[in-house]
């Protein structure tokens, strides 16, 4: 069993972000759950690979050449993946991986998330995604994809496919008890 974490090259303004990315690694190790994340060394990410690793965890990073040549790379991992793109990058990941996890992160962490989050919708996998709502961060955009759904571009039961908790044991309870959507058209109006 391996989840795959998404989150940010950068430690966020608050320190908050970086003990439930250190909580979130120490406890995928206690549990025996491998982690795979993008391979970098900094920032959230950096936090949850080393925390994991310092528990005894498996953490297979995933990350391009292009960053690699950046010096951003971990050197200090059980397995390092090294591909030539993104978009490479971005399916070995989900290949790897049994779950999705987001820390807070900026734009790539969203689109990472999104993307496996809309392959599930499309039932190319179903696999649990979840948002881990540190401080709040989530609060907004988990407003937004509501507004989604009020205004007809989202169904409910696919809405309810992302799952979301504010520290990170409950998430993983949530993950563990996940059971996907039955599968429905995604085209709303078109039954």
């Amino acid at each position: 069993m391996r989840y795959c974490v998404f989150s940010g090259s950068s430690p966020g303004t608050r320190g908050a972000y970086a003990d439930a990315a250190a909580e979130l690694g120490v406890m995928l190790a206690k549990a025996s759950i491998g982690l795979v994340y993008g391979g970098a060394s900094v920032g959230l990410m950096g936090t949850v690979a080393d925390a994991a690793l310092n528990a005894g965890g498996e953490v297979i990073g995933v990350i391009p050449q292009a960053l690699v040549d950046r010096e951003v790379a971990h050197k200090g991992l059980c397995d390092l993946r090294i591909t030539a793109s993104m978009h490479e990058r971005k399916a070995l990941m989900s290949e790897l991986s049994d779950g999705f996890i987001a820390l807070p992160g900026g734009i790539g962490t969203l689109e990472e998330t999104f993307e496996v989050w809309t392959w599930a919708q499309l039932g190319h996998h179903r696999k649990p995604c979840g948002l881990l709502n540190i401080a709040g961060f989530y609060d907004g955009l988990n407003a937004f994809l509501d507004y989604t759904v009020q205004e007809g571009f989202l169904r409910k039961e696919h809405r309810g496919t992302l799952l979301c908790a504010n520290e990170p044991a409950s998430l993983l309870a949530a993950m563990r008890s996940y059971s996907p959507a039955s599968p429905l058209s995604k085209w709303i109006g078109r039954e």
